[in-house]
C-alpha cells in the first residue's frame, strides 16, 4: 500500500492534488483541518484487512493512516513540493471540513435543481401556454400535484383557453368517484361513522327525513351506539320525536344485535355511532360493536370538507378498519376550498353518496354529483389570486428535469 500526505488551503485543492499524484483509484484514509488549510492522507493499492484488524482490538491510535508510516518524501503541498510531517490520528468521519463540503454540495444541488425547474417551467409556458394556464387554475383549487398533471394533460389539444378549461373540468368530473346506489330506495341497515364534529347525527336526521317524505314514518328507525358523550342521545331523540320515528340505544354488539332484531320489520335502520378522533384508542371498540353484531351493516364514512387533506387521509386510513361502502361529504357551505378533499377521495377510491351544505333538515342534503362538486371547486378557486411562476416552477418544473450531482 502506497500512502501519501497532501496539504492544501481547502478541500477541493487537496483532492485535486490526490488525483494528480495517485489517480482516480486513490482511497482517502483521513482528513482534518490544520494550520493554513487541510491535510489529507490517501493511498493506492489499499489493503482493507488493515481496517478489519483495527476493528478487532487494535488500539484506537493505531489507525490505517498511522500504521502506514508516511515519510516526508510522501508529503505534497499545494504550491510547494514538501512540508514537515504531521500527526496522523484523525477522526475523518465527522471532520468539519468534510461536513462543510457536504453541506456546500447540498446547497449547490438545491440551487441547480431550482434553476433547472424554473427553466423547465418557462420552456413549457412558452411552448404550451394553454396547458400551463390550466395548471395554474387547477393549482388554485388546491388539488394534488399528480391530479393537476392528469387533469391538465388534455389542454394540449385545446382550441383556445375556454376549450382547454372545459377539457380539464371534464377530466376532473370523470375522475371523482360517486355512487348511484340510493339507500333511500334500497333500505337496509346503515351505520354512519366518522370523527368528532363532522356532522354524523345531523346527516342521519337528514337521511331519515328524506326517507319519511318519500316512504312514510312506519318503515324507518334510528339507533345510537354513542355511550361516551354526556347527553349524546338527546339530539337524536329530538330528531326522532320531530319525525315521529323510534330511537333506540345500544351500547355494545350484544345490545346492537338485540335491537336490530327487534327492528326487523323496518325497511331502513340508521345507526349513529360515537364521534371519535382517528387517533382515539377506543375506535376499535366502535368497530367491534358493528362487526360483531352478526348482522350485515352497510357503512358510510362522514367527512367534513373543512378538514385539511392530510387529516382526511389519516381519517380514511383509520376508519378503513371496517368495510366502507361510501361517503357523505359535509359542510360544503363552510369550506373555502374543496380541491384537497376531492384529491383524497379520488386517491382513496372512496365513492361519494351524499353531500350536505347547511343545517336545514332535510333540505341541505343532496345526492353526490361529480359535475356539481367540480363546478363548486372551480367557483371557490375564482376568488383566489392565481399562483405565480416561481411557485409553479418549484412544484411542477422539477417533474420535467432530473438533477444529478
Amino acid at each position: 500500500m502506497k500512502v501519501k500526505r497532501f496539504f492544501a488551503p481547502d478541500m477541493r485543492q487537496a483532492i485535486s492534488l490526490v488525483r494528480q499524484a495517485q489517480g482516480a483509484d486513490a482511497v482517502i484514509l483521513s482528513n482534518r483541518q490544520v494550520d493554513g488549510g487541510v491535510e489529507i492522507i490517501s493511498a493506492v493499492d489499499y489493503d482493507e484487512s488493515l481496517l478489519e484488524n483495527a476493528g478487532a482490538g487494535i488500539a484506537p491510535e493505531t489507525t490505517v493512516a498511522a500504521s502506514a508510516a508516511v515519510s516526508d518524501a510522501d508529503t505534497y503541498t499545494a504550491g510547494a513540493e514538501r512540508t514537515p510531517a504531521a500527526s496522523q490520528s484523525v477522526n475523518w468521519a465527522q471532520d468539519p471540513a468534510m461536513v462543510a463540503m457536504q453541506e456546500e454540495i447540498r446547497q449547490l444541488r438545491g440551487l441547480l435543481e431550482n434553476q433547472l425547474a424554473h427553466l423547465a417551467w418557462g420552456d413549457l409556458d412558452r411552448r404550451e401556454p394553454l396547458h400551463t394556464d390550466v395548471m395554474r387554475r387547477l393549482r388554485n383549487m388546491e388539488l394534488s400535484t399528480s391530479l393537476i398533471e392528469q387533469f391538465s394533460a388534455p389542454a394540449i389539444h385545446a382550441r383556445d383557453e375556454a376549450h382547454a378549461w372545459q377539457l380539464a373540468l371534464a377530466e376532473f368530473s370523470a375522475t371523482v368517484p360517486v355512487t348511484d346506489n340510493d339507500l333511500l330506495d334500497q333500505g337496509g341497515i346503515v351505520a354512519l361513522i366518522g370523527s368528532t364534529g363532522v356532522g354524523k347525527t345531523t346527516s342521519i336526521a337528514k337521511l331519515a327525513a328524506r326517507y319519511v317524505l318519500r316512504h312514510g314514518q312506519r318503515h324507518v328507525a334510528l339507533v345510537t351506539t354513542d355511550s361516551y358523550r354526556i347527553g349524546a342521545h338527546d339530539q337524536l331523540m329530538t330528531y326522532g320525536r320531530l319525525l315521529g320515528i323510534p330511537v333506540q340505544v345500544a351500547s355494545d354488539h350484544n345490545e346492537l344485535r338485540s335491537t336490530l332484531n327487534s327492528l326487523s320489520d323496518k325497511r331502513l335502520v340508521l345507526i349513529d355511532t360515537a364521534g371519535m378522533s382517528q387517533r382515539d384508542v377506543r375506535l376499535t371498540e366502535q368497530f367491534t360493536t358493528l362487526t360483531d353484531s352478526g348482522i350485515p351493516i352497510r357503512t358510510l364514512l362522514v367527512l367534513s370538507a373543512t378538514l385539511h387533506p392530510s387529516v382526511l387521509e389519516e381519517t380514511v386510513r383509520a376508519f378503513s378498519a371496517v368495510p366502507v361502502d361510501g361517503a357523505i361529504l359535509t359542510k360544503l357551505d363552510e369550506a373555502t376550498s374543496i380541491g384537497g378533499v376531492l384529491s383524497v377521495v379520488i386517491k382513496q377510491g372512496l365513492p361519494l353518496m351524499f353531500t350536505t351544505n347547511g343545517q336545514r333538515v332535510p333540505e341541505d342534503m343532496q345526492p353526490a354529483r361529480a359535475q356539481d362538486l367540480v363546478q363548486h371547486a372551480a367557483e371557490l378557486a375564482l376568488s383566489e389570486k392565481l399562483p405565480g411562476d416561481s411557485l409553479m416552477a418549484e412544484q411542477f418544473g422539477g417533474l420535467r428535469t432530473h438533477v444529478s450531482v
